[in-house]
């Protein structure tokens, strides 16, 4: 048995270290394109940043060590260039010339290769993406001349980075640790697109107070020379930004060119279609990692750009490859995160946005709680947003805040893959101790909010429906009084405390005047309290889930949006 794999890293060496462990005697053949065949590409931003001291740590194998660990034939500088299906063999360009290599099976790995739009100047020597071994000692290079450089100019360094997805982020705040002012450009009108809006704002707030200069909703169109710094970044908004160096990090797309050229099927975005034990279209082709095309959990179609699925994928290549039972692939939740200085923000599952594009019918829950319990000093909240299908089972969730956000999602990833409905969060049995959580943790909270808006009857209503709202209904603000003062409300609503609202129902029923109510508070737990009350007075009623943390989030974003750029 002869396998080849094409491509290291997490995928192909996944894949490889897997199948000698099913087969001892087999010959396992790895090429990589580049020099470096393992190493921690989510590690880079922090040696970048100085977190991770030792570049060698980034390093987790070497073609000798694999050799010596695991009998692999590792040859790096090697770039596989065509595919002969017919005859199974692959032909290289090695440091020693073009050759053939025959295969059994062939494991694909190609990975992903960063978008480069034809962008004027996108070449400079001062602009880098951060996807490699090489690429982050080019850019501590950059970063270092540019700070020698701004030092005997008398000013600080600057940086500009494009792109503010999770590598992105991590970007900024691994040259804001170098002492860089930061401006970060991003298309999309809030940083981290794959959360809602009205979460990124806290992001927002987070980069602002760290100095970083947030340009949302802009595009760049240019980089050339600047007048006093490297590089000038010439915005879609009419604006230009000097820096000493410029990182873009504006996506990226699989790497499927071989797969495509040998004729394996691809799908609408151009990942290779493959099955749920990873074999393509060629029976004796197997791919993994990011080039491979994925279901979600929503029946989407398209890639995943993460080192935990391309693991899974390439032990399950190796498995089918050696003829074993494999662990079928499960649809993707695309579960991950990103700290962004003091907070951490993470997603699994579906996204309303994307939910909303699938044609799936659903609601949105949004939470604000403490991550442990409030009367334990240093209790940090954390801000959760979830959906729900209308039968109550989970779909998706997005988190931020200090403390305990991976945590929760983990726990809510968990749920979705065992379908979990609102009754088995309530239920679900966490820890609990006052520094470490509540006894009502926000999972439990989440489920016992969902069975009050499905069993109780206890209709919701989001920022989206403001407008219908505020023409159709009477907006009931029952905070106490104090918490609506310096500007921190509706103009629309009118207060009535929560406390006061039995003894002042008649007053309530001539504001009504027959109009249903919409009732908001902090958070959404006193206007719940409210809105079964009212209800048992008759009364037809809504309530905003979140309640007013997360109208100003939602505002705010609003705000963002409208600007476009800060």
């Amino acid at each position: 048995m002869k396998l080849v794999v094409v491509g290291g890293v997490a995928g192909g060496m996944s894949a490889a270290t897997r199948a000698r462990r099913l087969n001892e005697h087999a010959e396992i053949v790895v090429f990589e394109a580049g020099e470096y065949v393992s190493f921690a590409n989510c590690g880079l931003p922090y040696h970048l940043a100085g977190e991770i001291e030792e570049r060698d740590a980034l390093l987790l194998h070497t073609p000798e060590s694999l050799a010596r660990r695991a009998a692999l034939d590792v040859r790096i500088n090697s770039k596989v260039t065509s595919i002969d299906r017919e005859n199974k063999t692959v032909t290289v360009a090695g440091p020693e010339g073009e050759y053939t290599e025959s295969y059994d099976k062939l494991i694909l790995s190609p990975g992903s290769v960063a978008v480069q739009p034809p962008i004027p100047g996108i070449d400079h020597p001062a602009v880098s993406t951060l996807r490699t071994i090489p690429e982050m000692d080019y850019v501590i290079k950059l970063a270092e001349d540019g700070a020698e450089a701004a030092k005997q100019a008398g000013r600080s360094p600057r940086a500009v980075v494009i792109g503010a997805g999770f590598i992105g982020l991590e970007a900024v705040e691994a040259l804001v640790h170098r002492g860089f002012e930061v401006d970060l450009v991003e298309f999309a009108d809030h940083v981290l697109p794959v959360i809602d809006g009205d979460l990124a704002v806290l992001l927002h707030r987070e980069l602002r107070a760290k100095g970083v200069g947030l340009h949302l909703g802009v595009a760049a169109q240019s980089f050339r020379d600047g007048d006093e710094r490297a590089v000038t970044v010439a915005l879609s908004s009419g604006e230009e930004l000097e820096a000493d160096l410029v990182i873009t990090s504006i996506g990226v797309r699989p790497n499927s060119k071989l797969a495509e050229e040998a004729g394996l099927e691809l799908g609408e975005r151009g990942a290779i279609v493959v099955d749920e034990n990873q074999f393509t279209s060629d029976p004796n082709i197997l791919a993994a990692g990011d080039a491979v095309e994925v279901k979600f959990h929503d029946g989407r179609r398209g890639s995943v750009m993460l080192a935990g699925p391309a693991n899974r994928q390439g032990r399950r290549a190796a498995d089918a490859a050696m003829g074993y039972e494999t662990i079928k692939q499960q649809p993707v939740l695309g579960t991950a995160g990103v700290r962004v200085f003091d907070l951490v923000a993470a997603a699994t599952g579906s996204t309303s946005a994307a939910l909303e594009k699938a044609g799936i019918e659903h609601f949105v829950v949004h939470l604000h709680s403490g991550h442990h319990a409030g009367y334990y000093p240093g209790a940090t909240p954390i801000h959760l947003n979830a959906a729900f299908s209308k039968d109550g089972r989970l779909l998706g969730a997005q988190a931020v805040g200090e403390n305990g956000v991976a945590r929760r999602i983990d726990i809510l990833a968990t749920a979705i893959r065992a379908g979990m409905t609102a009754e088995d969060l309530a239920e679900l049995e966490l820890t609990y101790s006052p520094p470490l959580g509540t006894a009502k943790d926000i999972i439990n909270m989440l489920g016992f909010t969902v069975q009050n808006i499905l069993f109780e009857d206890c209709p919701i209503w989001d920022w989206e429906e403001f407008e219908e709202i505020k023409d159709k209904y009477l907006i009931l603000d029952v905070r106490p009084t104090k918490a609506t003062e310096g500007g921190r409300k509706l103009d629309e609503a009118v207060n009535i405390p929560f406390l006061e609202l039995r003894d002042r129902i008649d007053e309530v029923r001539e504001l009504a005047n027959g109009r249903p109510i919409a009732l908001h508070c902090k958070t959404g737990l006193t206007a719940y309290l409210s809105q079964r009350t009212l209800q048992q007075e008759g009364f037809e009623v809504k309530n905003f889930t979140g309640g007013y943390d997360t109208i100003d989030l939602k505002i705010e974003a609003f705000n963002t949006n409208h600007s476009k750029s800060e």
